[in-house]
C-alpha cells in the first residue's frame, strides 16, 4: 500500500538526510528561558517567562515541522485544547464551548460564526510567525466571548527582502499552495501572502447518514505595508480576504426522517485594519486602530422532500480603540484603554436578509503590572462593558507570579469572565428543512411564534421549558488557576497546573414544544450553573543532543450543579439493563456532553541543521454525545463516542540552500469515526516542497 512506501520513505530519508546534513542544532531550542515575546496576555509586549498567566506559545517552526495547512491541524495538538466538528472545526477549551473563546487575527477578532463555532478552517498558518493561547478567562481585557480565553494568530512581519513558495500535494486530491514575498526598502514595508487549497476529501456533516465526497476551494490573500515616519511613529495597514466554495452532498435523519439534499455553499470574509503607534518618551507609548470586518455565507440546497433550502448570514464588526501604556517606574508598569463596536447582521435565519439586527457596545479597561520584589510579579485589571442590548458587565482579574529560585516558579490567577447573548440567541427564526424540519427561535422571537402557530393549530404539544422562556441575560463565569513550572536549561522543564471555571447563567438549547408531524421547537434559555475543573501537565525533555521528548496530559471534570443537587434529591430516574426505571447516582453522572475526561499528546522529534523528524501521539478518551434515557442528563447510560488514538509523523530535509522537502503522513492507524469526528477523514500522506530565495528581489 502508499502509505507503507510513505512510513518506509520517512525511516529511510531520516537515517540518509542526517548525512547530508552536517551542521549543529539551531539556537532556535525547544527549551529556552522563557524570553519569546508574546503580547495576548497583557495586550504589551512582554516576555513569556514574565506572564503571570497561562500561556501556551506555538511558533512558526512548530507549526511547519507539523506540516500543519490549517489552523485546526496544530490546535488539536496542544494540551487542554478539543476539536468539535458539529458546523466546523470549533475549539473547546478546558471544557468550555467553542462560543466561550474569542479568536483574534492580529488581536483583532474574527467574526462570521455558526452556531457558535468560529471554523478554524478558514485560516491559514502559511503566514503565521505564532500562536499565542491564553487558558482562562480574558475579558478583563476582551470583553465578550473571552470566557474561556483567546487565541490570538499573529501573522509574520517583513523584515528583509524575501519571496518563499510552498507548494503541497495528499491523499483526497489535496494541494495546498503559499506564496509570500516581503519588500523592505527605507521606511517602507510590505507584505503580500496567498493561499490556495483545495481538497476532494470525504467529510459528513451532523448526523449525516452517509460520507461524501465534498470539494472544497479556499482562497486567502493578505497584504501588510508599514510605513515608519521617525523613530517614533510607525503606521501599519493590513488587509485580508478569505473566498471559500463547498460542494454538499447531506443525507440527515431526525426524529426517524432522513432527508437527502446537494447544493452549493460559498463563505467569504475580510478584514482591514489601520493603526498608528507613538511612542511619546521612554515611559508613555500609545496605540490607535481601526479594525472592519465583514462574513458573508450563503447556502443553497435542493431536498428530496421537495422543500428548498436556502440561508443567507452577513456579518459586520467594527470596532475603534486607543490603548497607552506607561512605564511609572522600574517597578510598575500600567496600560489604560478604550473603544466602541459597531455590531451589525442580516440573515434570513432571523427573519429577512434585509433587515438588520444591530448591537453597540463601549468600553474601558486598565491593567497595571507591580514588580514589589526581584521574585514576585502582581497584575490587576478590569475591563467596564456597556452593552446597548443588555446591563454593564465589569470584568476584574488578579494574578501573580513568584519565583521560588531560578528553576521553580510558582503562578495564580482569578478573573471574571462574560458572554453576552449574541444575534442567534436573541432572533433566531429558522427551520431546517435539510434536517426534518425542526425549528430553532430565538429567545425574543419564541414566544410569539409559537403562539401564533398554536393559533393555527400546527403545535401538537407544549414542554415544560416553553414556560420557563424569559428575556436572556449575559453569562458570567469566575475562572481560578495555579501552577508550579520547574526548568533545566536546556534540558527538561514541567509544568503541573490546576484549573476551575464556573458559570452563571449559562445559555442553553432546550425543547420547548413539538409542531405537526412531530418536528421539533428548540429555544434559548438561562438554565444552568456549569463547572470544569481539572488537571493540566506539559512536559519537555531532551533525550539526546538531537532527540526530544515532549507532551501534554489534561484530565478534566464537568458538570452541572442544578443536574447534581436534583440527582442528590432523589428526583432524576434511568432505566436498567432490563429497561426499568431506576434512581439515577451521582456516581453515574458523567457531566456535560462532548468532553473527554482524559486527552493525552506526545511528540518525539530528532533534529540535526535543517534535517528534522516528528513522530506525534494523540489520546482522547471516550465522550457523550446523546441523551439516550431522555432524563435531560448525560449518565453512564447514554450513547458515547469511543476513544481514539491519532498517530502523525513528518520529515523535512534540504534539497539545496534554497529548497527543501517535507513528507508526511496523518492518521497512520486509520482511525475513522463519520458520525462523532467527520473531520478525520482517514489515513492521509503528503509531500511539500519549499523555495526560498532572498537575493531575488535585491537583484
Amino acid at each position: 500500500m502508499w502509505y507503507r512506501f510513505v512510513l518506509s520513505a520517512l525511516l529511510l530519508l531520516a537515517g540518509s538526510a542526517s548525512a547530508q546534513v552536517a551542521k549543529q542544532m539551531s539556537s532556535d531550542t525547544l527549551y529556552g528561558l522563557g524570553n519569546e515575546i508574546i503580547v495576548t496576555a497583557t495586550r504589551t509586549e512582554k516576555k513569556l517567562g514574565n506572564v503571570a498567566v497561562p500561556v501556551t506559545l506555538i511558533s512558526s517552526k512548530q507549526i511547519a515541522q507539523a506540516g500543519s495547512v490549517r489552523l485546526a491541524d496544530i490546535l488539536q495538538e496542544q494540551t487542554g485544547l478539543f476539536l468539535t466538528t458539529g458546523f466546523g472545526a470549533g475549539v473547546q477549551m478546558q471544557g468550555l464551548n467553542p462560543d466561550y473563546t474569542l479568536v483574534l487575527l492580529n488581536g483583532e477578532p474574527l467574526v462570521g460564526r455558526t452556531a457558535g463555532i468560529l471554523d478554524l478552517n478558514r485560516i491559514t498558518v502559511g503566514n503565521i510567525k505564532q500562536i499565542e493561547i491564553v487558558k482562562g478567562p480574558s475579558s478583563s481585557l476582551y470583553g465578550s466571548e473571552a470566557m474561556a480565553g483567546v487565541i490570538n494568530i499573529i501573522t509574520t512581519a517583513p523584515k528583509q527582502n524575501d519571496f518563499d513558495i510552498t507548494a503541497r500535494y495528499g491523499s483526497f486530491n489535496t494541494s495546498d499552495i503559499n506564496a509570500k514575498i516581503n519588500i523592505v526598502k527605507n521606511k517602507l514595508s510590505y507584505q503580500g501572502f496567498v493561499n490556495n487549497y483545495h481538497t476532494s476529501g470525504f467529510s459528513v456533516r451532523p448526523n449525516s447518514q452517509t460520507s461524501f465526497v465534498a470539494p472544497i476551494n479556499r482562497f486567502t490573500q493578505q497584504h501588510q505595508i508599514g510605513y515608519q515616519y521617525s523613530d517614533n511613529t510607525k503606521l501599519l495597514v493590513s488587509l485580508r480576504l478569505n473566498q471559500e466554495r463547498i460542494t454538499n452532498e447531506i443525507a440527515v435523519a431526525n426524529n426517524g426522517v432522513i432527508v437527502s439534499s446537494e447544493g452549493k455553499e460559498s463563505n467569504k470574509d475580510a478584514n482591514i485594519s489601520a493603526a498608528i503607534t507613538h511612542r511619546f518618551n521612554n515611559s508613555i507609548k500609545t496605540n490607535a486602530k481601526f479594525y472592519a470586518t465583514t462574513f458573508t455565507g450563503e447556502q443553497d440546497l435542493a431536498t428530496t422532500s421537495g422543500s428548498p433550502y436556502t440561508d443567507y448570514f452577513r456579518q459586520r464588526f467594527l470596532k475603534y480603540e486607543s490603548q497607552t501604556d506607561f512605564i511609572v517606574s522600574k517597578k510598575l508598569e500600567t496600560s489604560v484603554g478604550a473603544g466602541y463596536i459597531l455590531d451589525k447582521a442580516n440573515s434570513t435565519r432571523y427573519d429577512s436578509k434585509e433587515r438588520t439586527k444591530e448591537n453597540q457596545v463601549g468600553y474601558a479597561f486598565f491593567q497595571t503590572e507591580w514588580k514589589p520584589t526581584q521574585k514576585l510579579i502582581i497584575i490587576g485589571g478590569a475591563r467596564y462593558d456597556h452593552n446597548a442590548l443588555f446591563a454593564a458587565a465589569f470584568s476584574p482579574k488578579l494574578a501573580l507570579k513568584y519565583s521560588l529560585n531560578n528553576k521553580l516558579n510558582f503562578k495564580a490567577s482569578v478573573g471574571r469572565g462574560f458572554k453576552a447573548p449574541d444575534f442567534r440567541q436573541l432572533y433566531l427564526n429558522f427551520t431546517n428543512t435539510a434536517a426534518g424540519g425542526y425549528s430553532v427561535f430565538g429567545a425574543i422571537e419564541a414566544q410569539k411564534i409559537i403562539t401564533a402557530l398554536r393559533m393555527l393549530g400546527q403545535i401538537t404539544s407544549i414542554e415544560s421549558d416553553y414556560y420557563n422562556l424569559a428575556a436572556l441575560q449575559p453569562e458570567f463565569s469566575t475562572g481560578y488557576h495555579a501552577s508550579f513550572d520547574y526548568q533545566i536549561p536546556n534540558k527538561a522543564s514541567i509544568t503541573v497546573g490546576l484549573f476551575y471555571n464556573s458559570i452563571n447563567n449559562l445559555i442553553d438549547n432546550r425543547l420547548v414544544a413539538y409542531k405537526l408531524g412531530g418536528a421539533q421547537i428548540f429555544s434559548y434559555l438561562n438554565v444552568k450553573s456549569a463547572f470544569t475543573k481539572g488537571v493540566e501537565l506539559n512536559a519537555d525533555y531532551r533525550i539526546a543532543k538531537r532527540y526530544t521528548l515532549s507532551g501534554g496530559y489534561q484530565f478534566l471534570l464537568s458538570g452541572d450543579q442544578s443536574e447534581i443537587d436534583k440527582i442528590e434529591e432523589g428526583k432524576i430516574y434511568t432505566r436498567d439493563a432490563n429497561g426499568y426505571s431506576k434512581l439515577l447516582k451521582v456516581a453515574d453522572y458523567v457531566g456535560l456532553p462532548n468532553r473527554s475526561k482524559h486527552q493525552v499528546n506526545l511528540k518525539l522529534q530528532y533534529q540535526q541543521g535543517r534535517v528534522f523528524a516528528t513522530l506525534r501521539a494523540l489520546y482522547k478518551s471516550k465522550w457523550f454525545v446523546t441523551d439516550t434515557d431522555g432524563n435531560g442528563m448525560f449518565n453512564t447510560n447514554d450513547t458515547y463516542a469511543k476513544g481514539f488514538v491519532q498517530l502523525n509523523a513528518a520529515l523535512g530535509f534540504p534539497i539545496s540552500k534554497n529548497i527543501s522537502m517535507q513528507v508526511g503522513c496523518n492518521n497512520i492507524l486509520n482511525y475513522s469515526d463519520l458520525v462523532h469526528m467527520p473531520n478525520f477523514i482517514g489515513r492521509a500522506g503528503f509531500i511539500s516542497i519549499n523555495y526560498s530565495f532572498k537575493q531575488l528581489i535585491e537583484k
